[in-house]
C-alpha cells in the first residue's frame, strides 16, 4: 500500500475554486460498473485528467487529489480498480486489496480508463491526461500506448513493467516522477523505454527525487516539501506543453 488513510495530497501552486465534486459510477465498454470520484473547476476548462490510484483503489487520498487537480484547472476523475471483483466500495486500510490486485487485467484497466476519458470529454475536456501512483503509475504509463488520442501520461513511483513490452506502441508523451530512495523502482530501468520513445520524437521526461521515499507526494512529509512542489511544477509544465 502506498498512501495511508492519514495521507493528504499537497496543494498545487495555482489554486482556483472547485465548482463541483462527488462520487459517481461509470460503466466500461465490457459492462463493468465501477466507483469513481469527479471534481470540476469552477471556471471553464478544456483540460482533463484521469487519476489511477495505488493498489488499494479509490480511497480518500485520491478523492482529495481530484479536488486538488480541479483547483489547478482540470476536470478530474479518480476511479477504482475493483468493480469486477469486490463486493464493496469500502477502500479503508482494512480492505483486502491483495486478493483483488492479481485479478485485474490490462484490457480491463484500459476499458475503465477509456470510460473515464469519455466522461471527461463529455464534461468539456479536449486534452486528457492520466496520472497514476505505484500500481497506478505503471498503468498510467501503459495508457500512453492503450488510449488513442490522450495528451500525455504521468506516473509517480511506478515501474516500467506494463509499458516496456509495448514501448513501440507508445504515442503519447510521458512524465516519470521517481523517488530516489524507492527500493522497488530503479530509475535506470526506464532507460530502454526512454530511448525507444524519444527516438521517435515523443517527449519523455524522467525526474528522480534524490532522498525521497516511495509515496513522497504527501503534504504530511515536511522533509519532502520541495520535491512535492517541484513535482507539481513539472506536472503543470508538462500539461501546459502538451494540451491542445
Amino acid at each position: 500500500m502506498c498512501h495511508s488513510d492519514d495521507s493528504r495530497p499537497p496543494a498545487p501552486p495555482r489554486q482556483g475554486e472547485v465548482g463541483s465534486s462527488g462520487d459517481l459510477r461509470l460503466t466500461a465498454s465490457d459492462g463493468n460498473s465501477f466507483l469513481a470520484y469527479e471534481a470540476h473547476p469552477a471556471q471553464p476548462s478544456t483540460r482533463g485528467i484521469v487519476i489511477l490510484p495505488d493498489i488499494r483503489g479509490l480511497h480518500e487520498y485520491y478523492k482529495q487529489l481530484a479536488e486538488r487537480f480541479a483547483e489547478a484547472g482540470f476536470h478530474a476523475v479518480a476511479f477504482d480498480w475493483f468493480g469486477r471483483t469486490a463486493d464493496t466500495d469500502d477502500r479503508a486500510e482494512g480492505f483486502d486489496w491483495q486478493t483483488h490486485i492479481p485479478q485485474t487485467t490490462l484490457p480491463g484497466i484500459a476499458a475503465d480508463v477509456a470510460a473515464c476519458i469519455e466522461k471527461l470529454r463529455a464534461d468539456g475536456a479536449e486534452s486528457v491526461f492520466t496520472v497514476g501512483f505505484c500500481f497506478g503509475g505503471r498503468n498510467s504509463y501503459r495508457q500512453a500506448a492503450d488510449q488513442p488520442g490522450i495528451a500525455g501520461a504521468i506516473g509517480f513511483y511506478g515501474s516500467v513493467d506494463n509499458v516496456g513490452p509495448v514501448a513501440d506502441e507508445v504515442q503519447a508523451p510521458i512524465l516519470m516522477l521517481l523517488a530516489g530512495d524507492d527500493q522497488s523502482i530503479r530509475p535506470e530501468s526506464f532507460d530502454d523505454l526512454i530511448a525507444s520513445v524519444s527516438v521517435r520524437g515523443i517527449d519523455v521526461e524522467r525526474r528522480v527525487y534524490d532522498g525521497a521515499p516511495h509515496s513522497f507526494f504527501d503534504r504530511s512529509f515536511a522533509d519532502h516539501r520541495d520535491a512535492c512542489a517541484d513535482a507539481w511544477d513539472r506536472i503543470l509544465a508538462f500539461t501546459d506543453r502538451h494540451a491542445a
